[in-house]
């Protein structure tokens, strides 16, 4: 137990400058040898074990990777689902981990026994409650009905081999325990640390998502009680607003503001942050995303290049011939965000990372792996180590709470002008965007992608996707809005309309140089010379079947890019949920049988 308390008290200032803390952190030890006793008597001594529960995320903003958002030729869970013949509680062995849950029962079955104030007690107990409630809607997302426990399980307790419980019986005790968290845990906690907010912000977004799955999912056949969870989201959202004093980060600047969010040494003071991982040299280093650029294989689609508004605020798709826009094309009179989240022609990468090319006008890297597409929001594009080592990572910003209030407002029919005016339009006043107003004309897009549901509704749901892109939001989003069949589409990447010469940095000049997969390119020494004197980038072009490929278009010598031949079927609703895995049904036999036609 010495031990054990050492290490937790050596940690602390690094947990709350955010470094990472994973599941296992408090399970060194067998919780049989702490001497509880001599343990949970101080305030500090509940502090200590409730850093040591602290998981934020670590810095990444590839979560969206495996969606249409984001391609990925990498193993992602979903996509080896939908590609494999018989997906299997065998095949499918992952997510079934409890070692959490034990450590915040485990604090709340002891952390009475501190000689504190009924007041700190009461934070902290509902800053366990809080985890608990984020570990549980994890589970629950993932295989709907599991078992509930909230107490400490002995080797030879009998409900170690309980049957589930309902997913409303699960839910229910998740916003007991958030609803608790949100009445005791205080405000102006340490940095790092969890607060009212981040709990008030956590409690709406799962909300919002309960809400909604409920609403369009009928195989749960819990349609009439949808309206109680996004009453929920709702009013926390709301308190975040009138009371919490966070405001959208807004410079006047539309065209760096949403950028810096991104790419800040110093998130403390920024009006917009709720919950953020907070980095410094040589204490809690955030480490670099060099292979960004070069290596990087997730990247965007085609499809969310085309998401993005004009400037003028009309739908890209209201444009002629929309579909068949080459890349620079593409980027022309758009919503300023796309500017500060995807490489754009013209656009300078100052640290080259693992692209060979070099710094310099950022030239398209077209691979079998890319898009031709690539992101910038979370790359530091510096060379300086003291400034890239020490940026901080947005978790939780007061932008998805106004997402959120818009989002649960319009799904109540609740939604006014006001709303929209105090939520979306906040939101595009940073972006330089016209606002939206109720009842806009349909994007036949969105409507083909969403159908039955309302255009003003619909434009939330797009202004949401530009807003929080790459920060992990879109699979859960696609999940939740019964729209899994989205991910069946093969992601698409840059058009090309022949063979020939391109211009991929708006200035007129060729950089690239398609050949039919026939040919083979040509030797440095004899690559053609553009007017700049720089080499032009060759790439053999074919179908996706093609081996001697280096690029795949859809038609071999035209077309869009293609990164991956099939995505799969997504089956529904089977593929909403995931199995428990069999070797744990082998030992609870309780838990079965698996559910929506899982085996």
């Amino acid at each position: 137990m010495r031990q054990k308390i050492h290490t937790l008290v050596a940690l602390s200032a690094s947990l709350l400058l955010g470094t990472s803390c994973n599941d296992s952190f408090m399970d060194r030890q067998p919780h049989t040898e702490i001497g509880v006793e001599s343990y949970f008597n101080t305030e500090r001594d509940l502090q200590m074990y409730c850093y040591g529960l602290m998981n934020t995320p670590g810095y990444s903003y590839n979560s969206d990777q495996g969606t249409d958002d984001q391609a990925t030729t990498d193993m992602v869970l979903i996509k080896n689902i939908m590609a494999s013949p018989n997906p299997t509680s065998v095949t499918i062995d992952a997510g079934w981990d409890w070692e959490r849950l034990y450590d915040i029962n485990f604090f709340l079955a002891n952390c009475e026994r501190a000689n504190v104030t009924p007041e700190v007690l009461a934070h902290y107990q509902g800053v366990a409650r809080y985890y608990r409630a984020a570990f549980y809607m994890d589970k629950v997302k993932t295989y709907s009905d599991v078992p509930w426990y909230d107490k400490v399980l002995t080797t030879d307790d009998p409900d170690l081999y309980k049957a589930r419980d309902k997913r409303e019986v699960v839910v229910q005790h998740i916003f007991e325990d958030y609803e608790f968290a949100a009445q005791n845990v205080q405000t102006g906690q340490p940095k790092g640390a969890i607060d009212k907010w981040i709990v008030l912000a956590t409690m709406a977004r799962h909300a919002l998502y309960e809400g909604t799955y409920r609403k369009y999912h009928p195989e749960l056949n819990l349609q009439a009680t949808a309206d109680e969870f996004l009453r929920k989201a709702a009013d926390a959202a709301l308190q975040i607003m009138q009371e919490g004093g966070f405001t959208i980060y807004n410079t006047s600047n539309p065209y760096e503001d949403y950028y810096t969010l991104f790419n800040s040494q110093d998130l403390t003071t920024n009006p917009e942050m709720i919950q953020a991982r907070y980095y410094e040299n040589d204490i809690a280093e955030n480490g670099f995303w060099a292979y960004m650029f070069g290596s990087y294989i997730p990247c965007p689609t085609k499809d969310l290049v085309q998401a993005y508004l004009m400037a003028d605020g009309s739908y890209y798709s209201s444009q002629p011939g929309y579909q068949t826009k080459q890349f620079v094309e593409e980027f022309q009179n758009r919503d300023p965000r796309i500017y500060q989240t995807l490489a754009y022609p013209g656009w300078e990468l100052i640290y080259t990372g693992t692209y060979a090319t070099g710094a310099g006008i950022y030239v398209q890297e077209l691979s079998k792996n890319f898009s031709g597409y690539h992101q910038i929001k979370g790359f530091i594009n510096s060379k300086d180590e003291s400034y890239y080592m020490g940026i901080d990572f947005p978790v939780i910003r007061y932008a998805e709470v106004l997402l959120t209030y818009a989002e649960a407002k319009a799904e109540l029919g609740e939604l006014t002008q006001d709303v929209l005016d105090e939520t979306i339009n906040v939101l595009r006043d940073r972006a330089g965007m016209p606002h939206l107003t109720m009842n806009p004309p349909v994007d036949p897009v969105m409507q083909a992608a969403f159908p039955g549901v309302e255009s003003t509704l619909l434009e939330i749901r797009r202004e949401r996707r530009v807003e929080l892109v790459f920060e992990g939001f879109r699979f859960d989003d696609l999940m939740r809005w019964h729209a899994g069949k989205l991910l069946e589409k093969e992601p698409e990447g840059l058009y090309f309309p022949s063979l020939g010469k391109f211009d991929l940095t708006g200035d007129g000049i060729e950089d690239i140089y398609l050949i039919p997969s026939s040919e083979d390119i040509p030797a440095e020494e004899d690559k053609e010379t553009n007017a700049l004197g720089k080499k032009l980038a060759y790439y053999r072009t074919g179908t996706i079947d093609d081996q001697n490929a280096t690029v795949y278009l859809t038609e071999g010598d035209h077309g869009v890019i293609l990164t991956i031949k099939d995505m799969g079927t997504f089956e529904e609703p089977k593929f909403y949920y995931r199995p428990i895995p069999n070797h744990e049904m082998e030992l609870n036999p309780n838990l079965g049988p698996q559910l929506f036609g899982w085996e």
